[in-house]
């Protein structure tokens, strides 16, 4: 019997596969492309686990320019994903983000704010009385908030309908997706020749795209492959306080206790009828496949920290929780992105470290531009694999 043959096989049909494959196949309408998906209810999968966050409150010129260019695929992506009459509903909500500061982190923030408006974000410095005015249920003086950076552009959506949209696009367009898990790469010297099937079947292929998330490294590791992807787990908490604020807030970024967006700083997302969604990552969470949620984590941990914050949050409900996966880069917690230098025709896209969502479509179309050999739109190189085999970390996210 004949093997399948491809010309670009993508492991894992998350945000990031199935971007990659829709740039692919609207550049190229002749490439023959395969998408691995071994679970295709996602009931795993981080992308619609997330919270679907688009921001550029970056420190690295390159991250900012992504979420720019994620910020106006978005507002015409019911238009790009249309298949015939049928449009995708993705409920792009631009809230804007607001992060506060205390006298510890002002000099850094405004140190990246100023890069962020030399970039033509539509960004800006917060007293506490302009925070206060629209956060008006927050304790600013107790917590030491000397002001905030605030981007009203900044917003949320349906990360579902957007994987969905992106998926049925590119389905649409020629795309093949297999239901089947990706046991093994195949390489033969110095090239990818295949990727071997739990179901037995191997697919041949000289270029293979990682998009496995969380699982990036298992599957890399088979061709010999070692990359600093691990999985962590985020527990998101859903509350209903019994004094609600009025209208929807920002998504709020608090206090942190160091200078990384990694730093275990306390997020909180408002959602309809009055919900507050909350998340804070700890610097000791396991790094391991762990989708259970701890409620002695926020009731123990959290909560006291939010209720110092809002004081009126100091009664609520908690409704429930619920975990997905980081795929975290332990180098530098930067995406790394392109072909792997010790193996032709192996592409990464991993360690996104939590903000892959809002990455996919600069990266999906970044992969295929460098697949097709184009001159990329938005130069990436920076994010190339080859700072993973020499150790050299990019200094900032």
């Amino acid at each position: 019997m004949n093997k399948p043959t491809y010309d670009v096989v993508i492991v894992g049909g998350g945000i990031m596969g199935c971007a990659t494959a829709y740039y692919l196949a609207k550049e190229d309408p002749g490439i023959k492309v395969a998408v691995i998906e071994r679970d295709p209810t996602y009931a795993m999968a981080s992308t619609p686990l997330s919270l679907g966050q688009v921001r550029i409150q970056f420190r690295l010129k390159e991250n900012i320019q992504i979420s720019q260019y994620a910020q106006q695929f978005f507002e015409r992506f019911s238009e790009e994903m249309a298949v015939g009459d049928e449009k995708p509903e993705i409920n792009w909500h631009r809230q804007g983000l607001l992060t506060l500061s205390r006298d510890s982190d002002q000099d850094e923030l405004e140190e990246d704010l100023a890069l962020q408006k030399s970039m033509g974000c539509n960004i800006d410095w917060l007293s506490p009385k302009e925070i206060q005015d629209f956060c008006p249920l927050h304790n600013l003086e107790d917590n030491e908030i000397i002001g905030g950076v605030f981007s009203p552009k900044d917003g949320t959506m349906n990360p579902y309908g957007v994987l969905m949209g992106f998926k049925k696009k590119a389905r649409y367009l020629g795309t093949t997706f297999i239901k089947d898990e990706a046991a093994e790469l195949i390489g033969v010297n110095d090239r990818i020749t295949g990727v071997k099937l739990s179901s037995g079947t191997n697919l041949l292929t000289e270029l293979v795209v990682n998009c496995a998330g969380a699982w990036a490294a298992k599957i890399a590791e088979t061709v010999g492959v070692k990359i600093p992807v691990v999985p962590i787990a985020r527990q998101v908490f859903v509350v209903d306080p019994k004094i609600k604020a009025e209208g929807f807030l920002p998504v709020i970024a608090h206090t942190s206790n160091g200078p990384s967006c990694w730093s275990p700083r306390l997020w909180t997302f408002s959602e309809t009828g009055g919900l507050i969604l909350i998340i804070k990552r700890f610097l000791d969470d396991a790094m391991d496949f762990n989708f259970n949620w701890d409620e002695k984590r926020f009731i123990e941990k959290i909560w006291p920290e939010l209720a110092k914050f809002v004081p009126a949050w100091d009664t609520l409900k908690l409704l429930r929780g619920y975990a997905g996966l980081y795929e975290v880069n332990t180098l530098d917690e930067n995406a790394i992105i392109g072909e792997w230098p010790e193996l032709k025709g192996l592409y990464l896209a991993n360690g996104f470290s939590g903000h892959g969502f809002q990455q996919g479509p600069g990266v999906g179309r970044y992969l295929s531009e460098l697949i097709t050999d184009q001159i990329p739109t938005l130069d990436l190189s920076i994010f190339g694999p080859e700072r993973i085999l020499e150790n050299k970390p990019l200094g900032r996210v």
